[in-house]
């Protein structure tokens, strides 16, 4: 999706994550976008 130097400075904040970036992150690793941002503690996707 990006390279490595890209995708760490989504990680350090140091650059925003875009929205679409967040959807394709969450499908990637079959979980929620409200567990990627910290709204839930609870990895499980809904259905």
């Amino acid at each position: 999706m990006c390279d490595q130097s890209l995708y760490s400075k989504y990680e350090r904040g140091e650059r925003p994550l875009p929205l679409e970036m967040a959807v394709r992150l969450a499908l990637f690793y079959k979980t929620s976008l409200d567990y990627l941002v910290g709204l839930t503690d609870d990895p499980a996707p809904r259905s």
